[in-house]
């Protein structure tokens, strides 16, 4: 197939034609129209005193002109009214009208030529049977008025039902490639948005993971590391960190657990998940996204923070916690939210600031909470113990921060510390 839809090899349509077939038709039809006005030519010639091959002539080529029905369609009414009083032309003046109804012409032009054509035949008939029938007057009008609608209105109504239907098809054509379009773009959006899904899931899988692990393995990575300096010269002590490292290692062990569990889960019933459900619709969302989302409320709270800052003690920091305001519940995203920040900064303490005095900050405001982890100047070796740091933290409390419509900032402190700074709105 070439660009233009036609089989290679093949010629498309000649002229004006939009198929081969139309072409083959409209010029068997002014073949048919041109031998029956050639034929009709001989009488003309005779009346008008002129020689038969000039009617002949003049009729093969009057019939011809039925040939440009579908390019000028206005032309050929026109000679079919004109060769009228000739009495030739019946095929040309009823296939012409028919064309002209079913084309694109204005109706007022319809509608002038159609009313020229009915008045030219009445005329002719009138002409041809008022000396050749001997009846009342009355009649002859009758007869000759009937002959010129029965020539004229079928035609011309059928032209009408045919165009009407054409133009139909054609906007039923135009809506249906609109609607595909449309389909197209709506299945592109789709997927771009499960795509963005995919991509959401994946960094709040590994933002969850970085928050649950990283904590907990430095913890016991700082209690390994005292445990193999006290290991010697106090066992007790050493059993003690130990014991804490065993801890720490359970504690990350059961919220890993926690975390697969949630991923693993199987999807909410129908019924709770409708709205969900309406929304994939339009953009299926993974089914570890909603079970995410579905699971914040078994996330850590902000009442667990006196834990956590008593396990950065136990690890050998000095932290202080300091909160204003009255507490009260707040959403398990939020919560969950701002315990991650907290827990997260002070990871970054003990990898980057070991031996610094950390201060740890909650305030109750109205309508939001906000949190600050402050570290002193590094009073040991930075880096001491050894902690791999994946440059993750921050940005992952940013992204959690900032999902909630909160303000985050962090930065060096002119103390020499750092100080990780967040603000979360409650409503």
């Amino acid at each position: 197939m070439t660009s233009t839809g036609e089989v290679e090899g093949r010629a498309g349509p000649p002229l004006w034609w939009a198929r081969r077939r139309d072409a083959v038709a409209d010029v068997s039809l002014a073949a048919v129209s041109a031998v029956e006005c050639a034929w009709e030519g001989v009488t003309f010639a005779r009346e008008a005193g002129l020689s038969t091959a000039v009617g002949v002539a003049f009729g093969f080529v009057v019939g011809a002109t039925l040939v440009l029905r579908r390019r000028w369609p206005i032309a050929v009414v026109l000679v079919g009214i004109a060769v009228a009083p000739a009495a030739m032309g019946f095929l040309l003046s009823v296939v012409g009208m028919y064309s002209l109804a079913s084309s694109e012409v204005p109706r007022r032009i319809i509608a002038t030529l159609a009313s020229m054509s009915l008045a030219a035949t009445f005329v002719v008939m009138y002409l041809q049977t008022r000396g050749d029938v001997e009846a009342d007057p009355k009649l002859v009008v009758a007869l000759s008025g009937f002959v010129a609608v029965a020539l004229t209105v079928p035609p011309l109504l059928l032209g009408l039902y045919i165009g009407a239907r054409r133009r139909l098809m054609e906007s039923l054509q135009e809506r249906a490639d609109s609607l595909e379009r449309e389909l197209s773009l709506l299945a592109d959006r789709a997927e771009e948005r499960a795509e963005w899904a995919r991509t959401e899931e994946r960094t709040r899988i590994a933002r969850e993971m970085h928050d649950v692990v990283a904590h907990r393995v430095s913890l016991m990575v700082v209690h390994a590391a005292a445990l193999e300096a006290v290991a010697v010269k106090d066992p007790a002590r050493a059993a003690k960190n130990a014991a804490l490292v065993g801890d720490m290692g359970r504690q990350a062990l059961t919220e890993l657990r926690e975390m697969l569990g949630v991923l693993r889960a199987a999807p909410k019933p129908a019924v709770a998940v409708a709205g969900a459900a309406r929304a994939a619709a339009v953009a299926p969302v993974p089914v570890a996204t909603v079970a995410l989302v579905g699971g914040a409320e078994d996330g850590p709270s902000l009442d667990e923070l006196e834990v956590l800052v008593g396990q950065s003690r136990a690890a050998g920091m000095v932290v202080e916690m300091l909160v204003h305001g009255e507490g009260t519940e707040y959403a398990a995203e939020v919560e969950q939210t701002a315990y991650r920040v907290v827990q997260e900064a002070l990871t970054n303490c003990h990898k980057h600031a070991p031996g610094a005095r950390v201060v740890v900050r909650l305030a109750h405001r109205d309508g939001e909470v906000a949190m600050q982890v402050e570290n002193g100047p590094c009073e040991g070796k930075a880096d001491g113990v050894g902690l791999p740091s994946g440059g993750n933290g921050l940005v992952g409390m940013r992204e959690r921060v900032l999902g909630l419509g909160g303000v985050f900032v962090s930065g060096p402190t002119e103390a020499g510390g750092f100080r990780v700074s967040a603000v979360l709105p409650v409503r």
